[in-house]
């Protein structure tokens, strides 16, 4: 019975807090997506002396949102596709149906959303996560 009644509680704290918007949207996650390629497109410019000329990301499709917590915060696993049009001076490449796997987390606040990435640690140690202010 405390089971059902915990449950009913949760339920209704999760339908609550995406009726006001703690629900990443569509928008928010093409933003955390294009943050992320912004830094891999810096480097890569550097590299290999390569002129971009930016990119557009078309057809963002959602197919998984997994809520969880980290470092005390809500956050969202957030899991998908995209097609990747890259600009380049002469030509546009399309690379369609580019898998993402995006970390959310609305701050305490709840007005801003921070793109969380994972940090690679050694084994057994707990993972620690950069954070860069999306919306």
């Amino acid at each position: 019975m405390v089971r059902l009644v915990l449950t009913a509680i949760l339920l209704v704290l999760v339908t609550a807090c995406g009726s006001i918007g703690l629900l990443p949207t569509s928008d928010l996650v093409q933003k955390a997506i294009a943050l992320g390629l912004e830094q891999t497109q810096q480097k890569l410019s550097q590299q290999l002396d390569l002129d971009f000329q930016g990119f557009e990301i078309k057809r963002l499709s959602i197919t998984q949102e997994q809520p969880l917590t980290i470092e005390n915060l809500p956050a969202f696993r957030v899991r998908g596709t995209y097609d990747l049009i890259v600009k380049l001076p002469k030509r546009r490449l399309t690379q369609p149906q580019q898998a993402f796997d995006v970390y959310l987390q609305i701050q305490q606040e709840g007005k801003t959303w921070r793109s969380l990435i994972p940090e690679k640690g050694s084994k057994g140690t707990q993972s620690t996560w950069r954070s860069y202010l999306v919306e």
